[in-house]
């Protein structure tokens, strides 16, 4: 059973998000959102020829932007806070290019809690797996605020 977030414990970590499959369209939609049509992203053909990973990646702010999504799979919504802030992000590093076709999926551990006058800030550092390779896509921590929690 998932827990809320007030019943996390610093040093705790969630369970890991349900694999989620990187595609073409989803690297296409995302370039389309953000104005980057960077070859290396959108051009299968020219990156099958010119890229070192034969195929196209992943952004790596798209691995960034599924956080919000991927944390509600990972802890239990409380009904007595139900807004949760995605408050940011410290220290992101980019470590292994997701390639299309990859399967990824986070992990998070509460690394501090921190009160703020509108609730309770959370940090969680977290890292994305690629199924397969040993090197993560991405580490960081991810800022979460709740409001109103202040118990």
């Amino acid at each position: 059973m998932l827990k809320t977030l007030l019943q996390l414990n610093i040093g705790e970590s969630l369970p890991s998000s349900q694999w989620q499959d990187i595609n073409q369209q989803d690297i296409d939609l995302f370039a389309k959102a953000t104005g980057d049509y960077q070859w290396i992203h959108v051009d299968p053909v020219r990156c099958a020829i010119d890229s070192p990973y034969k195929s196209t990646i992943a952004h790596g702010y798209l691995c960034v932007t599924l956080m919000p999504n991927v944390f509600y799979q990972m802890f239990a919504a409380d009904p007595k806070y139900p807004t949760i802030l995605n408050y940011g992000v410290d220290k992101i590093r980019f470590l292994e290019p997701v390639r299309v076709n990859d399967k990824i999926r986070y992990h998070s551990k509460l690394v501090g809690i921190e009160q703020k006058l509108s609730g309770r800030l959370f940090c969680f550092e977290t890292e994305v797996e690629i199924a397969q390779r040993t090197k993560p896509a991405m580490k960081g921590l991810f800022l979460m605020l709740l409001l109103g929690g202040c118990e």
